[in-house]
């Protein structure tokens, strides 16, 4: 079956619909389905896109293409709508570039089925919905009317407390009422005196917390700003923009134009002037400074008309995914309890792993979560959903409940509520995929519209379905390793479970879960079942491994698993249900190889692959002594300049030392190098405490919280390094200062990303094969971790643009043979990632200085390195699987060469 996969789309949660449909199209069964990328552009076209293009970090990441993008110094990223005052035919040429646009009346010839991963307006509001119903086109999820009454919470509210759904006190504030009153405290006050405090702002035709803030306090600034915030308004002091340095103004202009934490762009401004790009707001800004204006007064042209404002609800905030049987009936899934850093469960929050925590099922009483389900149950009859939604709320101290957000289409990012919760009754992501598509079949089939076509691809798929229960074909049994215990457990947890899901949809590889944890004396390791494999994160895994034989036999939880039985029972042909503590040697009696997608210690040491050496399991990546040597960035440094490559100054820290004469230590730093420079642990990645240190007070806050006794981080030295919430700060003996490369007299500089693959010749050798590197754009002083894994963060440009024109390639290419020369050295083999810095001066000559080198890169879904094997043919399955077959063929030769 065909099933046409549709997201991006032109709301403010495109980048999170663009991840999510990118997930569907990885996780779709294989066997059974042809996934087909159908691209919504922001100006509503429906782009067939080249598959290649579904692997970038972002939809800024190549659509538009770069080179039809405004050449700037600064290089900002825009969406198409930046370039809308093109005209139709260039617009149209755009569209085209990047795959083949397709009108609807063209839906049928491409597609039997259109999943639907959109969000917000013009996709979770109905009007897709009675598109594809016009053109005769089976759909995911609710239908027309539900899907039109989910997207807006105003008329959600009155139709809860028309069906007695307790519901927080309410108010609505229009944006002709904000614009003309003059008196925004009489406004408050009139708030307060109707609601109390706290408030809540909201932005009603929008999700993913876009648009919402809490208000506690009576604060007519504050509330001010949280009223334009939702209106998507905002007024630049320009006083304080000019007294901006020009690395902050283009922070701040980053944040301005971000769709889904600013305005976004195109702006209309007070004379109803519309800004497009980047560089026109500059120059508007500029204009108005010169006019010697106060401000300058923004607004989206996708903005509210009326926002909603509530009473707070005190309590514990939770989600619930609610799914019918195979008899339409409502069963929901059991809530899980949403642990907050901070008021708001915010974009962050929601989709990078490790900054808040999913507990399932929520922390309270039995009786209580049947309840909230009885509850989400009822309320998603009442709406009419169909198939699947994902319902929003709180359970106060005094057990009521709150339901506030009913949403008919869900993220679907891997550590999503969608997939955490299906987990819970044995469904991995692929098998849930399947039970979406089959379900709406039969909801599409109750609509009476070309119910005897829609019956013959229900029975078609039925006996597929069967088949797969039925298929004799042995696979190959991948543990797959996550987790471990550095600072970068959370990202290899978001590794694994991609490296999982990949393999889980094939028709080669059977994988098989496994979390590590301990300490360097001792690994421990356990076999998952998939419902703690899709706990929230490291931490939360480890914490459910502690508990699992008290929480197996949870009331809820084994209710739940029994009225699912028929579900599960249908998608499921081989389920791990039950929780395994092993032991390397017991490890190598289940399983044929291992991927092993632990970051930093253990596993980029070398110490994981020594242990899996030992039972000839083959496995991914380099060898021990390789490994060994690049986890150590003072070592790597050492190696690489002895042989001639070029690597920042740098000087190693310890402890003893600093204890010891701090003075002197940094005495001896300040005569080796100038502010800034650059302080980061010796062996650790993901960006964990790599911090640009602007002199000696903020050298010293870095020495004392990496060299801490306790855990816990001085609050004083935290917001000195502008540590951001839930950011780990290791603890080290050791840290390594290095100068800070930049681009001095060169006319261009960038920062690169280079993965590579390697493969075995016949004469049994090693060939490289080095991808185009990846620019990457830093925000902020220092590559963050939500811009190299968190979905629709990270600015990267592949293939990297070193220079203008045609020189590009020929620049390319002696980059990526420094990369090559590095590898050798080094002796990388299976995969790698090496970061660097590029300078090309103006008469061409190119350096190119070696930041780091990581044996066991970032699978995420949004890394870079699956945009660069893209670009060389490789699908994600289609590498990992050429990773793997690697592993598998060193192994037999070291077996042979043993014997």
């Amino acid at each position: 079956m065909k099933i046409g996969i549709f997201f991006g789309g032109q709301s403010r949660e495109r980048e999170i619909s663009f991840a999510g449909g990118r997930t569907v199209f990885d996780n779709l069964d294989k066997a059974i389905f042809e996934a087909v990328p159908v691209f919504v552009d922001s100006l509503g076209r429906f782009i067939l896109l080249d598959w290649q293009y579904i692997y970038k970090g972002t939809i800024r990441d190549f659509y538009p293409p770069s080179q039809y993008v405004p050449s700037t110094e600064e290089q900002y990223q825009i969406y198409i709508e930046s370039l809308a005052k093109l005209s139709e035919t260039d617009l149209l040429a755009i569209a085209n570039s990047v795959g083949k646009v397709i009108s609807p009346q063209e839906f049928n010839l491409y597609m039997d089925f259109a999943f639907l991963a959109l969000h917000g307006p013009y996709g979770e509001d109905g009007n897709l919905q009675g598109l594809l119903e016009w053109y005769n086109i089976p759909y995911s999820g609710s239908g027309i009317l539900p899907s039109a009454i989910g997207i807006n919470k105003t008329v959600q509210k009155d139709l809860m407390e028309s069906h007695h759904f307790p519901s927080p006190k309410k108010a609505t504030l229009t944006r002709d009422a904000w614009s003309n009153e003059q008196n925004s405290t009489r406004i408050l006050d009139n708030l307060v005196a109707a609601l109390g405090l706290p408030l809540v702002i909201k932005a009603p035709n929008q999700g993913s917390s876009i648009g919402v803030s809490i208000l506690k306090d009576r604060d007519v600034p504050a509330f001010e700003a949280a009223v334009n915030r939702s209106f998507f308004i905002k007024h630049i002091d320009l006083k304080a923009w000019q007294m901006l340095p020009d690395y902050a103004r283009r922070s701040e202009l980053i944040s301005l134009i971000d769709i889904r934490e600013g305005i976004g762009l195109p702006a209309i401004d007070e004379d109803q002037n519309t800004y497009y790009t980047p560089q026109e707001l500059i120059q508007a800004l500029e204009n108005a400074m010169a006019a010697g204006k106060a401000t300058l007064a923004l607004t989206s042209i996708n903005s509210e008309e009326e926002i909603l404002i509530e009473s707070y609800i005190a309590g514990k905030e939770f989600s619930c995914i609610v799914i019918q049987d195979e008899a339409g009936q409502a069963i929901a899934l059991p809530p899980t309890e949403i642990v907050k850093g901070s008021e708001v469960f915010d974009y962050r929050s929601k989709y990078l792993p490790g900054v808040s925590r999913k507990v399932t099922p929520i922390r309270i009483a039995a009786e209580h979560i049947t309840n909230i389900r009885q509850e989400c149950a009822r309320l998603f009859d009442t709406l009419h959903c169909n198939v699947y939604a994902r319902i929003d709320g709180f359970i106060t101290e005094k057990n009521e409940i709150f339901l506030n957000d009913p949403n008919t289409t869900s993220g679907m990012l891997p550590s999503s509520f969608f997939f955490h919760q299906a987990a819970e009754i044995g469904l991995n992501p692929s098998q849930f995929l399947s039970y979406i598509i089959r379900t709406s079949l039969v909801e599409r089939i109750k609509t009476g519209k070309r119910n005897q076509t829609l019956r013959a691809q229900l029975a078609k798929l039925d006996a597929q379905l069967k088949a797969l229960h039925e298929a004799s074909e042995e696979k190959i049994k991948v543990a797959v390793i996550m987790g471990g215990f550095s600072s970068e457990r959370h990202i290899s947890v978001e590794s694994g479970r991609n490296i999982y899901e990949k393999l889980s949809s094939s028709t080669k590889y059977h994988p098989i879960p496994v979390f590590l944890t301990g300490n360097e004396e001792k690994h421990e390791l356990y076999k998952l079942p998939v419902n703690i494999m899709l706990k929230d994160n490291a931490d939360d895994i480890k914490e459910k491994i502690a508990v699992y034989d008290q929480e197996k036999n949870h009331p809820v939880l084994k209710a739940i698993v029994k009225e699912t039985e028929a579900i599960t029972q249908k998608y499921v042909a081989e389920a791990i249900t039950s929780f395994q503590a092993l032991d390397y040697k017991a490890l190598a009696s289940q399983v044929d190889l291992a991927f092993i997608a632990l970051h930093g210690r253990p596993g980029e040491d070398g110490a994981v692959q020594q242990e899996l050496e030992k039972y000839n399991i083959p496995y991914n990546g380099s060898g021990y002594e390789s490994s060994q040597t690049t986890i150590n960035k003072f070592e790597t440094n050492r190696i690489l300049r002895e042989n001639g490559v070029k690597v920042a100054d740098h000087f190693l820290v310890s402890e003893a030392d600093w204890q010891s004469n701090s003075e002197a230590v940094i005495a001896a730093i300040e005569s080796r190098f100038n502010y800034p420079i650059i302080a980061k642990p010796c062996d650790d990645g993901c960006s964990s405490a790599v911090k640009k240190l602007k002199n000696k007070e903020e050298l010293s806050a870095f020495a004392h919280l990496i060299f801490r006794k306790d855990i816990l981080l001085s609050a004083e030295e935290a917001a000195l390094l502008k540590l951001k919430r839930s950011e780990e700060f290791p603890l080290k003996n050791v840290f390594l200062v290095e100068e800070l490369i930049d681009r001095k007299d060169a006319a261009y500089f960038l920062e690169i990303t280079g993965g590579l693959l390697t493969h075995f010749q016949e004469d049994g050798s090693i060939a490289y094969e080095i991808f185009e590197p990846s620019e990457t754009l830093a925000t902020g002083d220092v590559l963050s971790l939500e811009e190299k894994f968190l979905a629709g963060e990270g600015q990267n440009i592949t293939p990297a643009r070193f220079v203008p024109g045609k020189e590009n390639q020929s620049i390319s290419k002696q980059v990526r043979a420094e990369l090559e020369k590095v590898a050798k050295i080094l002796n990388v083999e299976g995969y790698a990632r090496i970061d660097a810095f590029v300078r090309i001066d103006k008469s061409g000559k190119v350096d190119t200085y070696i930041i780091e080198v990581n044996s066991l890169p970032g699978m995420t879904p949004a890394t870079c390195i699956f945009h660069q094997c893209a670009i060389n043919n490789y699908k994600p399955y289609e590498f990992i699987d050429a990773i793997l077959d690697f592993g598998t063929k060193r192994s037999k030769d070291r077996i042979q060469a043993n014997i």
